[in-house]
């Protein structure tokens, strides 16, 4: 015995939640149909016999009274004419006739079905037919002076037929009224089985009910609720904890690939551990390196630039003191020692401003642009007047960035357009902003010398120059720095590879909220 429980057990463990459910749905659906019939039988039983009280044993004992009723108006007639010879006696007797043939033809093919009610009616109809033509008949037809005496006649005859009629008439209707009775109690035992099986109907469909809800609890919901505690627990914290799968086999196979996810997660957390760790120890030796680049900053910003300055000092101190003594080389030497000490000091300056962006200037605040451009364009007014530049820009919004650093942007972007103009045509720069999926994107459009396919790439790499020094001054950090500051702000900076005559540099950076359409605005 215990061996096939557990067989059976080891069978039924197999099953997966889908087969539990369409194995309790089918049988589900199998007992609700079983009792469907139930129920539409006993319906349908206590509406036939409903409908045979209803349409045919109740109305043919009512035809039967009628029947009855329409003989005795006949005889009630008939005996008055006999006894006063006056023709308005037999009105009775002819509604009478007319209404014996009315019930009769009404009560036929109610009694279709019932051989002793047919022969009920048989014989009544015979009795009736009878009595029609040895008395009723004879004495209607005859005048008033012979009637009497032919009812007198006749008398005897036919009160024997008619009580005769009566009798069958009475026996008739007790045997209408019998099977209208026995129609009654077969009804009132159909209602009662009825009513017991639909309560029975109902019993079992609660009962159903329970077994479905408390095998889903059972099978799914008690599994399912005590695997996402357990997972609870683990995310929690408790790393430690197994999970013990039970119910049907894909939830005890979801339990075990939760538990494997566990020790994939505990052995992740074991390396992260580690890791972090190492990422301790290089994050230390991160701030070691910033606090030596930050005194290296402050050596380059005031050691080195000393001696810069005492080496470009002193030679045109030599130069303007001993200028009358030296010969044109000479003076070309000093030149040439100035210059370099000044470009050094440029150079340094620019690699101090390129290393501070996102360590020194991160003061994150909302930043309306349309100051900052008109900040730049003051610093940029003496460029702008000698260049007979002019620049126009759309309403710029309001995004959130370090005002130093977007100054700087805007600056080198428009310094770098003004410089870098054609010969012979005077700089027309178009600064513009459309914003798109929660994106500003600006363009800086100018109708100078433009850049190279080959070199759109380049041009934001330190150090890179297109042109020499005596052609266009400059250290080749500017574009470098720009593109610091726009992805230290989470943006993108490139050259439009599209645009023909000039330059045109799109940059984007994160909206911070929508803002009005733009608006062309002039500035000489």
């Amino acid at each position: 015995m215990n061996s096939k429980s557990s067989g059976a057990e080891s069978a039924f463990s197999h099953w997966t939640t889908r087969r539990w459910l369409w194995a309790g749905v089918s049988v589900t659906l199998i007992v609700l149909a079983v009792l469907g019939s139930l129920g539409g039988w006993a319906m349908w039983r206590t509406s036939q016999i409903t409908s045979e009280l209803v349409d045919r044993r109740s109305p043919a004992l009512i035809g039967s009274m009628r029947l009855e009723q329409a003989l005795i108006n006949q005889e009630t007639g008939i005996r008055g004419y006999g006894l006063s010879g006056r023709r308005d006696f037999l009105q009775p007797y002819t509604k009478g006739t007319a209404d014996e043939r009315t019930a009769l033809r009404r009560l036929r093919p109610l009694l279709s079905g019932d051989a002793r009610a047919r022969a009920d009616l048989a014989e009544v109809d015979e009795l009736a037919a009878s009595w029609q033509a040895r008395t009723a008949g004879p004495i209607s037809a005859a005048p008033a002076a012979k009637a009497v005496s032919l009812a007198t006649e006749r008398a005897s005859e036919g009160k024997a037929t008619f009580d005769s009629l009566r009798r069958a008439l009475a026996r008739q209707q007790a045997h209408l009224e019998s099977e209208r009775q026995a129609a009654g109690r077969d009804l009132r035992h159909a209602v009662k089985l009825r009513n017991w099986m639909f309560t029975v109907i109902a019993v079992v469909i609660v009962l159903v009910a329970f077994a479905v809800f408390e095998g889903l609890r059972r099978g799914v919901t008690g599994p399912l609720t005590r695997l996402g505690f357990e997972a609870r627990e683990v995310a929690s914290g408790r790393f430690d904890l197994s999970f013990a799968g039970t119910g049907p086999a894909d939830l005890r196979q979801l339990s075990s690939d939760v538990e494997s996810m566990r020790r994939r997660l505990v052995e992740e957390l074991e390396l992260a551990e580690a890791s972090r760790t190492l990422l301790d120890e290089q994050a230390a030796d991160l701030k070691r390196s910033n606090t030596e680049l930050e005194q290296f900053a402050y050596v380059a910003s005031h050691d080195l630039q000393e001696p810069l300055r005492k080496v470009s000092s002193f030679t045109q101190l030599l130069q303007r003191r001993y200028g009358n003594q030296l010969d044109e080389r000479a003076d070309q030497y000093i030149a040439f020692a100035v210059d370099g000490a000044n470009r050094m000091q440029v150079l340094i300056n620019d690699l101090l401003a390129f290393s501070r962006v996102g360590r020194v200037h991160n003061d994150h605040r909302t930043v309306d642009l349309d100051e900052v451009l008109g900040k730049t364009l003051d610093n940029l007014s003496v460029a702008l007047e000698e260049s007979d530049a002019e620049i126009t820009h759309d309403t710029l919004p309001t995004v959130v960035g370090d005002t130093t650093q977007l100054t700087m942007l805007w600056q080198n972007l428009l310094s770098n357009a003004i410089k870098f103009r054609s010969a012979d045509r005077p700089p027309r720069i178009h600064v513009s902003a459309a914003s798109a999926d929660g994106i500003w994107e600006f363009a800086v459009t100018d109708n100078g010398i433009g850049i190279a396919p080959e070199f759109q790439e380049k041009v934001f790499i330190l150090f890179q120059r297109l042109h020499t020094k005596d052609a266009y001054p400059g250290t080749g950090i500017g574009l470098a720095m720009c593109k610091k500051i726009v992805e230290f702000h989470g943006g993108t900076i490139r050259i439009d590879p599209d645009h023909q005559q000039g330059t045109r540099i799109v940059l984007t950076l994160p909206a911070v909220e929508a803002a009005e359409a733009p608006e062309r605005r002039t500035q000489p």
